[in-house]
């Protein structure tokens, strides 16, 4: 594929009717694009390729699955140059969902999900802190989360 591939308005539609609902059939967005279902498929492809698209997902509600505490940390390292080493110790812990390297106060943000704040405590005593280059925390525990989105990519 090219490199100088560039997006266009049929491609922004496509991701757009699939952000939406990943399950919806081609041939479906196909019509809702204009395009065949072929130029569906294979838009999709160069997407994947480019790696704008990285795959599909359901969007679990955690809550209902007993995962009635969520939070966010914040990480103090003893050094920046430790975040690739603990980052990788963060991913084995199954209750994190997202990790992101900052500026500001904290060198790092993890969203972590826990059944109650009984199990919070003990990720956070008995994984998170454990982990080397991890000098301290600060847990936000969120009490509504009003807005989770991705960007629309519609034109509408």
């Amino acid at each position: 594929m090219p490199d100088n591939y560039e997006i266009d308005n049929v491609d922004l539609k496509i991701l757009s009717l699939l952000q939406n609902n990943a399950k919806k059939p081609y041939t479906e967005i196909a019509k809702l694009a204009y395009v065949s279902s072929g130029t569906v498929h294979v838009r999709m492809n160069k997407l994947e390729k480019m790696g704008i698209v990285k795959g599909a997902s359901l969007d679990l509600n955690l809550n209902k699955l007993g995962y009635t505490v969520s939070s966010f940390l914040g990480v103090f390292l003893a050094k920046s140059s430790l975040y690739e080493k603990v980052a990788g110790q963060l991913k084995k812990i199954k209750e994190i969902t997202s990790i992101h390297y900052t500026t500001g106060n904290y060198s790092m943000l993890v969203r972590i999900y826990a059944k109650s704040t009984d199990h919070l405590k003990d990720i956070l005593h008995d994984k998170i802190q454990k982990v080397d280059g991890i000098e301290r925390t600060e847990t936000f525990v969120i009490l509504e989360e009003t807005l989770s989105r991705s960007i629309d990519l519609s034109d509408e």
